[in-house]
């Protein structure tokens, strides 16, 4: 999962409404990333006034052997 939310979230709504994908949902606390519907545009990244979304790199898993 590439694009996080975090605790910063203010709940605003603008990561919501801009997701091309609809991959963004509210949750209790904050808003939630879909990660099977995530296109990884980073849109919500741009629209989020409160910088409560991040990019987190993933590595692959390397094989054993």
């Amino acid at each position: 999962m590439p694009y996080l939310i975090t605790d910063e979230c203010i709940l605003c709504g603008a990561c919501e409404a801009g997701c091309p994908s609809g991959a963004i949902v509210e949750g209790d606390a904050k808003n939630l990333i879909l990660v099977e519907i995530c296109i990884e545009c980073g849109t919500c990244e741009q629209n989020c006034p409160a910088g409560a979304i991040i990019f987190v790199e993933v590595e692959e898993p390397q094989p054993q052997g």
